[in-house]
């Protein structure tokens, strides 16, 4: 057996990626690293969520000659995953877009990025 396998390698490389966001959304002042946290800590996500969902030696979730019909379950890589990975993915650019509009409109209106500079509740 290996210790290192591919599915812990890649569970531990998004749990590093998920802290490293998490990080650095909480400890940065500046708002432009917050954003580059948040966009880590999503990536990190899906690379949890490709992971969970990968079966060694499993083939694609097509029933043909490849795969015996009896045992499909366990020979096929559920789609699943990797649909929601993919829309995930799509999401989390608009929202990252959006968060640099509003850094953007921020950095205009105040001229600053440092978000202890940002004191008002209303804008």
């Amino acid at each position: 057996m290996e210790i290192f396998q591919l599915e812990y390698i890649t569970l531990i490389t998004g749990g590093l990626l998920v802290l490293t966001g998490l990080w650095g959304i909480i400890s940065q002042k500046n708002l432009i690293r917050m954003v580059i946290g948040f966009s880590l800590f999503d990536t990190g996500l899906h690379v949890i969520m490709i992971s969970i969902g990968y079966i060694r030696n499993g083939t694609a979730p097509i029933l043909d000659k490849a795969v015996d019909k009896v045992n499909a379950a366990g020979q096929i890589v559920d789609p699943l995953p990797q649909a929601l990975v993919l829309t995930a993915i799509v999401i989390g650019l608009g929202v990252t877009a959006l968060m640099l509009a509003y850094v953007v409109r921020l950095h205009k209106e105040k001229g600053s990025l440092n978000i202890t500079n940002f004191k008002d509740l209303k804008w």
